[in-house]
């Protein structure tokens, strides 16, 4: 490519980071004062993008009602964040991280279905921006008026919140908010309304975000994922809270994005090198960096990533004979449900989704539980399994067995190189750099088309004939049935003890001698191990893989069967996959707004049951117990247990 090429490519890469800074700032903004990891902030741009082109189909015939419309639009967006703030976030602050992103989440799903029911599945191209359509001459070049534009509105956006944060009595609160919390609701602040109108602020950035898009790219159901990866890298990149790092962020990597794309494909040596594909990945490759070296971000601060020590938990409890003898029925139910097939045909197949489901949701609750370590990217370690299965059966031509057997291997591999990263990170940022790897794994097996299958996968992978059909199901029982076993064993052992006291106590541990990062370490190699077995599992029972498996969405499922079930206990993300993969077959067939539904029953779950249906079940247990107690030894040992 030639300079003024060159040049318009990173023109158009100044254009993409105002629209990225508008959406980043208010997530950042959210996190900062709030403290809420905001999963539906994509979903707020989306809406954006969408409301945007109903108004501006209506009003938009000349400038000043075009750029009426997009104004209006991100206001009205920034009322539907606020509503959010104070109909469901206000009931939750006090709540987990975790349960606040599976809240969120549960947010996508609905506004995506009412996004579906209001405007169609059909792409909105919405109309040029008037006065705007046209092209100034650029070295030569044409150049979009409208991108000009664009790159303007990001420095003013800047501006405005620098004035409003620094200039007002309301955003000298919001920085105290930030800073800390509890100090100024002893000066009487009245946080609640401090924080819908943060909300709202922020809300109305994203929706902003998405209208100023509505002239480049059309309004379809598909952004609200799309853009909250972009929005996540920038936040964690320019520093968590932080408006100024947000903008230098987004800079730095639609620069990026757009360098590569200026590049085109360059031979070195005689390997030739595409540079536009990279534009996938090398996002998550410089957020990588940044918090291998920086964990904090650029403009953060380093108390941001300190090791704090997780909120203490019950310790975990030995298998009751009672527990032990309905494992066994379960067990046996499930031996002889291959039996019933000439009435129950589908039962079959969808407990092996289940199976498999159960052994990916116990190898994230191992990490996520007893070792205290949050990951969105735990979908990697399923996808590196799955296509390990199937490229030692179709490349390197060996058994079914032994490729079942060596799959995990290199899905533990992964995480060995990954892990040895990731540990030496805590909270949101530990995470993101575990979805960083994630996207980064992702983005090599979609390009990597002579090697993977690209975006059409690998198809073909089956069992060996004789372990075809119900004898596959068979062995699936049994490997998930054996992992259960050893994954709960080693939880009890030694190393599952200092893997708690990790993350319970980390100065402690480490005062007392435990090595609490190769312990963790090793934790880690062992959930992917694990989660590689599910993928290869999966593999062989589908007959194919495409790159969907170690995406985004794979990794949000994990999420929501271990809190769904309870991550306080080991049993929780058992009935979590069982519960989420039931729930999800049944709503699917039942409508076509299934999504909405299934938003509303995480929902209803996450605010009646916040320690999950397994930590609900066992609460009741111990009411019963309790009152059995106190009615068969008299009010005297009601009163002491009470008093204890």
């Amino acid at each position: 490519m030639d300079l003024t090429g060159f040049l318009a490519q990173m023109l158009n890469g100044l254009a993409e980071a105002s629209s990225l800074f508008l959406v980043a700032a208010g997530l950042s903004l959210i996190f900062g004062v709030t403290r809420i990891v905001n999963f539906a902030h994509g979903s707020l741009y989306m809406l954006g993008v969408y409301v945007a082109y109903s108004l501006v189909e209506r009003i938009g015939g000349s400038a000043l009602g075009f750029w009426f419309g997009l104004i209006a639009a991100s206001l009205i967006v920034g009322a539907v964040g606020a509503a959010i703030e104070i109909v469901l976030l206000r009931r939750i602050y006090r709540a987990p991280e975790l349960f606040q992103l599976l809240a969120t989440f549960a947010l996508v799903l609905i506004i995506n279905d009412a996004a579906l029911w209001i405007w169609g599945a059909e792409d909105l191209l919405g109309r040029r921006a008037p006065g705007m359509t046209g092209a100034i001459d650029l070295f030569g070049r044409q150049y979009p008026v409208y991108n000009l534009a664009l790159i303007v509105i990001g420095p003013i956006v800047l501006g405005l919140l620098w004035l409003l944060l620094t200039r007002t009595r309301w955003g000298t609160l919001v920085r105290a908010a930030t800073q800390d919390r509890e100090m100024l609701g002893a000066l009487g602040v009245n946080q609640a309304w401090l924080f819908t109108g943060v909300f709202a602020l922020g809300a109305m950035l994203a929706g902003l975000g998405g209208a100023v898009q509505l002239p480049r790219e059309p309004a379809s159901l598909g952004l609200d994922l799309r853009v909250i990866g972009d929005a996540f890298v920038v936040v964690v990149v320019g520093g968590m809270g932080s408006i100024p790092g947000a903008y230098v962020a987004a800079l730095i990597i639609a620069e990026l994005k757009a360098l590569c794309v200026g590049l085109g494909t360059v031979t070195l040596l005689g390997i030739s090198i595409s540079f536009p594909k990279l534009t996938l990945v090398v996002e998550f490759v410089f957020m990588a960096l940044v918090l291998v070296f920086r964990p904090w971000g650029l403009f953060g601060k380093p108390q941001g990533a300190s090791r704090n020590s997780a909120p203490l938990e019950a310790p975990l409890r030995a298998a009751s004979k009672s527990f032990k003898l309905m494992a066994v029925v379960v067990f046996a139910a499930l031996a002889v449900l291959p039996l019933l097939s000439p009435w129950l045909p589908y039962a079959t197949v969808l407990t092996q989704d289940i199976l498999v489901a159960v052994l990916f949701a116990i190898s994230l609750h191992f990490i996520m539980g007893p070792a205290g370590m949050h990951s969105f990217g735990h979908a990697a370690y399923f996808g590196l399994g799955a296509y390990g299965a199937a490229l030692l059966l179709k490349s390197a031509s060996m058994p079914m067995p032994l490729a079942l057997a060596l799959a995990p291997m290199v899905a533990g591999a992964g995480a060995l190189i990954f892990g040895w990263f990731c540990v030496r990170l805590s909270g949101v940022y530990l995470a993101m750099l575990t979805l960083a790897f994630s996207q980064i794994v992702w983005s090599v097996v979609y390009q990597w088309d002579d090697f993977t299958g690209g975006s059409n996968g690998i198809v073909g992978v089956w069992p060996a004939e004789w372990l075809s059909g119900t004898p596959y199901y068979y062995l699936s029982l049994a490997l998930v049935g054996l992992s259960i076993i050893v994954l709960r064993r080693v939880l009890f052992s030694p190393f599952g003890y200092a893997l708690r006291a990790g993350r319970d106590s980390p100065l402690r541990a480490d005062a007392i001698g435990i090595d609490v990062k190769r312990i963790q370490w090793i934790g880690f190699v062992i959930a992917g191990l694990f989660a590689g077995l599910a993928g290869s599992l999966f593999v062989f029972s589908k007959g194919s893989i495409s790159p969907d498996a170690m995406a985004v969405g794979k990794s949000v499922d994990g999420l929501v069967m271990v809190l769904l079930g309870g991550i306080q206990t080991l049993v929780g993300p058992i009935v979590g996959a069982a519960s989420f993969s039931l729930l999800q077959d049944y709503i699917i067939r039942s409508t076509e707004y299934w999504r909405a539904l299934f938003g509303g029953v995480i929902l209803l779950l996450v605010l009646v049951f916040p320690q999950g249906i397994a930590g609900f079940c066992r609460e009741l247990g111990e009411r019963w117990q309790a009152r059995k107690g106190s009615n068969g030894n008299g009010a005297s040992l009601a009163t002491s247990k009470e008093a204890s």
